[in-house]
């Protein structure tokens, strides 16, 4: 983090790019699942309910499993993550919560937490997923 930056600014970067990208996710999980793992780094963990899924094929052959979904996201939340806890690396934890309908399911209360990495090349920079963890929160379903 470039300290001529403050941590106002920081933040407020940190949050468009963690909007930007939590509106590219869910799009692609309901429209373009097959291409999902695209916004994933090669070694990204996922865990899911619980399960632990490690690596882009089995990312991939999980993510086939799973029936079509509907996701409508209510919150959404972002902090940078210090760059002592990750050194050389920009990254941010990106915290979302809503419902979701998997095809012949009923809807589920969730949240996720992504711990997203920026990779830069000169002319621009892209955010891949580092950790993702999914949990439904079926206490608080109503239905």
């Amino acid at each position: 983090m470039d300290m001529s930056v403050d941590f106002k600014t920081y933040v407020d970067q940190a949050c468009r790019a963690a909007e930007e990208f939590v509106n590219i996710y869910y799009e692609t999980m309901d429209k373009r699942r097959r291409v999902l793992t695209r916004l994933y780094l090669d070694k990204a963990n996922l865990i899911w309910n619980g399960n632990i899924i490690s690596g882009l094929e089995a990312l991939a052959n999980f993510f086939d499993m799973l029936p079509s979904s509907e996701f409508q996201i209510n919150m959404l939340d972002c902090q940078p993550v210090h760059e002592q806890a990750t050194p050389l690396q920009t990254t941010v934890l990106v915290v979302t919560s809503g419902t979701v309908k998997f095809d012949g399911n009923k809807q589920h209360y969730f949240n996720q937490n992504f711990l997203l990495t920026a990779q830069s090349s000169p002319n621009k920079t892209v955010w891949k997923i580092a950790s993702d963890c999914f949990r439904f929160q079926d206490w608080a379903s109503s239905s």
